[in-house]
């Protein structure tokens, strides 16, 4: 995955590079300096998604800065 995605301070989704706002929360404090990722597809099933809080499938960044 490109780096030069960005990724959401406030959800951790990572979004499309033409995007200003985030596709899922709709903030706009996005940002390019993030760390690793994951995919979750069923999060009412996932350990990682219920820690990171997280109820929609998609990518989301490990790390964000």
């Amino acid at each position: 995955m490109a780096q030069n995605r960005l990724v959401c301070r406030e959800c951790h989704r990572v979004n499309d590079p033409d995007n200003n706002t985030c596709e899922a929360c709709g903030s706009s404090s996005l940002t390019e300096d993030w760390a690793g990722y994951v995919i979750i597809a069923h999060p009412e099933k996932s350990d990682i998604a219920t820690e990171m809080e997280v109820t929609e499938p998609g990518k989301y960044a490990l790390k964000v800065r």
